[in-house]
């Protein structure tokens, strides 16, 4: 049954059909092996309840905020203050895209968007640095990795969703991954700088200089500091904290005079695109993700990796390299969506703590979104740089595999992902 709906899925996507359809044809052919009578009653029960889940409108709502930075200027902002801190640097413009992703990371949540926002932007000013125009696309689709990894996280809140895992715990969890992806992405851009010897192209700033950058970030400065401690302090649920974040945002952008009524309901119809196509994969996958555990895949799963499961390494590395395949030829959230109830029995079994395990997982989705053949930051990055696509594909690889180098770093060394919600938690 599994390999007839996987040979029916990849046929689907092949011919070029929409992938929420794909996925429910796969879905159907799956229901006639198991029960054809089940399919009136549970396919459209499993479709809609998969995303019946108060949690989960926290993903639109920390959307339109980081819509909401874009159209308003904030997100200016922040580069601005990056730019103080990092430009004055060899390769400063480079430093100054993975510092920018780091900072807008902290609201948005979407690799995507982080590709978008920043990429129209630094690409071209990095490439009067004197980058080459397909290093720079490439530094802005490896270093938007971090979006997802740094609190908030769409793939957390949906992981979190699907284990009953902590939201807050996930988000503290990420923050030292997501600096260590910043860290990695800046060695490569100081290796390039130094190899290429690009000049300086700022002098380093005064103290006032700096102060007044940082004074005008502050607001968007502060915005993820209410996502997480309200979060983590219990204040608010995730939910809420996407509401207050949203509005916290669209208020600095009124105060500020960036945001207007035409900004606003661009960021709002912008929103409701990303958001209705994202729940409606998010919905077909729950219905595959329903027919395979009724069809005892997980129990299945877990008895295929039994011989390895008092190796932890082992189990992760394992679980790793199936999701690194899986998205490479899967849309990210169908792929974290299936894969999760699958892996999560076989971690239980092997002592894996589940935030641990959510960070590996929600670190290996987001690699592929800038892994060929269907990466969607790489062809984000190609339109804003005006690059062909092939050309784009055969550089990015050395940022994927700085990406696995973090990767392995993590699971070798739990305690990097665990400190900090055990700390705090």
């Amino acid at each position: 049954m599994t390999l007839t709906m996987l040979v029916v899925f990849l046929g689907h996507v092949l011919l070029g059909l929409p992938l929420f359809i794909a996925l429910l044809t796969t879905a159907f052919v799956g229901f006639l092996f198991v029960d054809f009578s089940m399919i009136p009653r549970m396919m459209p029960q499993q479709f809609f309840g998969g995303i019946n889940v108060f949690s989960l409108m926290a993903i639109p709502l920390f959307i339109l905020a980081g819509n909401l930075m874009n159209v308003s200027g904030l997100t200016e902002r922040l580069m601005g203050f990056a730019r103080l801190m990092v430009g004055h640097l060899r390769g400063g413009m480079g430093h100054v895209n993975v510092v920018s992703s780091v900072f807008f990371a902290g609201v948005n949540g979407s690799a995507v968007a982080d590709t978008s926002a920043l990429g129209s932007l630094l690409v071209p000013a990095m490439e009067k640095e004197g980058y080459s125009r397909a290093f720079a696309a490439g530094l802005t689709a490896g270093s938007s990795l971090i979006g997802p990894i740094i609190p908030p996280s769409i793939f957390m809140i949906l992981y979190a969703s699907l284990t009953n895992t902590s939201v807050g715990d996930l988000f503290l969890a990420g923050v030292v991954p997501g600096l260590l992806l910043g860290v990695a992405f800046m060695g490569m851009n100081a290796w390039y700088a130094w190899r290429h010897r690009l000049a300086k192209s700022t002098q380093l700033p005064s103290l006032g200089q700096l102060g007044f950058a940082f004074i005008a970030a502050l607001p968007a400065l502060i915005a993820p500091f209410i996502i997480v401690a309200g979060i983590v302090l219990g204040f608010v649920t995730p939910t809420e904290s996407g509401a207050l974040t949203a509005l916290y945002v669209a208020l600095c952008g009124v105060v500020l005079g960036g945001l207007r009524l035409k900004e606003c309901w661009k960021a709002i119809l912008d929103t409701a695109r990303l958001t209705s196509a994202i729940f409606l994969i998010m919905a077909a996958s729950a219905t595959i993700s329903w027919l395979l555990s009724y069809a005892q895949v997980p129990e299945q799963f877990v008895s295929l990796l039994s011989p390895y499961v008092d190796n932890s390494v082992v189990i992760l590395l394992l679980l790793s390299a199936i999701t690194f395949v899986t998205g490479m030829f899967m849309e990210e959230v169908s792929a974290l969506m299936l894969l999760t109830p699958i892996f999560a029995p076989v971690a239980m079994m092997a002592g894996i703590d589940p935030i641990h395990l959510g960070i590996i997982i929600t670190l290996n989705i987001t690699i592929a979104l800038i892994t060929p053949p269907l990466g969607a930051c790489v062809f984000v990055a190609a339109a804003v740089s005006r690059l062909e696509i092939v050309s784009l594909f055969r550089t990015i690889w050395p940022f994927v595999l700085t990406a696995i180098a973090v990767l392995i770093l993590l699971i070798l060394f739990p305690p990097l992902t665990l400190w900090l919600p055990t700390l705090l938690g």
